[in-house]
């Protein structure tokens, strides 16, 4: 276990306090100096506390700028930048580090290179503004007009003199007294609503985040090049994010939720009727079940960020991802079922697949509409009838 587990939240506890901008880029800076750090580690337990150093940085990081970049974008250019942007950002990594190991045989070199993309992000800086969404709930409005001024005339477009009048201020900032507050995990749990969205967040996120991950890690049990499956693993990613930023916009987020999830499932109980010795098929049924777990994880970030109204936006996509984490902790163990039969592994990350499936349907659909704002703006869970 590293920090992308324990005490993982804590960053974004400081994100609801102090803002956005200042937790993206303190926690890539320390994404960027405990690599370096741990290079030059003269003990097994020094790189161990980095390392756990390194997860609270790379998993806080990830959270963040998802949350800062839904927050600053309009409804179409958010969606192509979560799937798009942060998540084909995500695969080309994965696709360079099986190459970068390739090449790079020594550890501590690799990790030098893996250094430098955090370090060259950081003059961003000066590129990448507040979230205005956060300065509006948090009363600034001066400098959330200051900060959609300097967009339109970088983009050319000209602001109106008075950009929140009177009457939209007021509904922005209607139940004044309760925004001023600070949210706390609580919340999350306060309101029916609010309720029902947590639990199945982080029902949907652990599923997922087992399925996803203990497919991704059991490529090393395939027959084959293990560089060469991994840089397959994240080309069928990258292939992914375009599939599913094209079908985004086009069909109900609880039908396509349900639907990747349900392809993976399926994909995976087909394996049961492989013959062991065909290690060809089971490979790419394994990989094209894969599929199906690598769509449903990317979309589910645009799904709940749409979901989770902003007050609590990072503290519930916090919880979701802090219990994701305890769930790939179980992932080796489920992979090491295939030492007793191969198949195991895959009739568990089915039945997890599927039961995930069932359970989006009781999700609102959310294309179309604005981010909530406040806990009373969250919608009710879809019913039977």
């Amino acid at each position: 276990m590293d920090g992308s587990t324990a005490l993982k939240d804590t960053p974004l506890l400081l994100f609801q306090r102090f803002g956005r901008k200042p937790v993206l880029f303190s926690t890539m800076f320390l994404q960027a100096v405990t690599p370096l750090i741990q290079a030059a580690s003269i003990s097994w337990v020094m790189f161990c506390i980095l390392n756990f150093m390194r997860g609270i940085g790379q998993a806080s990081n990830y959270t963040v700028s998802i949350i800062l970049g839904s927050e600053i974008l309009r409804k179409t250019a958010r969606v192509t930048y979560t799937v798009l942007g942060h998540s084909g950002g995500f695969g080309i990594g994965y696709a360079l580090l099986p190459l970068l190991a390739h090449f790079i045989q020594g550890w501590r070199m690799l990790l030098v290179a893996s250094a430098i993309p955090p370090l060259v992000m950081l003059v961003m800086w000066w590129g990448i503004p507040e979230s205005p969404r956060w300065l509006l709930q948090k009363g600034r409005v001066e400098e959330a007009e200051l900060i959609i001024r300097k967009a339109a005339k970088m983009n050319r477009v000209p602001a109106p003199e008075v950009i929140f009048r009177t009457g939209e201020s007021l509904e922005l900032m209607k139940n004044k007294h309760e925004e001023k507050r600070v949210y706390t995990y609580i919340d999350l749990m306060r309101t029916t609503n609010m309720r029902n969205i947590t639990i199945i967040a982080v029902f949907l996120w652990m599923s997922l985040t087992i399925v996803y991950y203990g497919l991704s890690l059991n490529t090393s049990n395939l027959n084959g090049n293990p560089y060469l499956n991994c840089f397959f693993s994240a080309a069928i990613d990258l292939v992914m994010y375009v599939a599913i930023w094209l079908m985004i916009n086009c069909v109900p987020r609880p039908t396509l939720l349900f639907c990747t999830m349900m392809f993976c499932g399926t994909m995976l109980l087909i394996i049961l009727l492989v013959p062991e010795d065909k290690h060809g098929l089971f490979l790419i049924f394994a990989l094209v079940g894969r599929m199906g777990s690598v769509a449903a994880y990317t979309f589910i970030w645009v799904f709940f960020t749409e979901l989770i109204p902003t007050v609590v936006r990072n503290m519930g996509l916090g919880i979701a991802a802090t219990f994701s984490r305890i769930a790939m902790i179980m992932c080796p163990y489920i992979i090491y079922m295939g030492g007793y039969s191969k198949i195991l592994p895959y009739i568990f990350f089915s039945a997890i697949s599927i039961g995930a499936a069932a359970v989006s349907m009781l999700l609102r659909d959310t294309r179309n509409r604005k981010l909530p704002d406040l806990i009373s703006e969250v919608q009710p869970l879809r019913t039977c009838c």
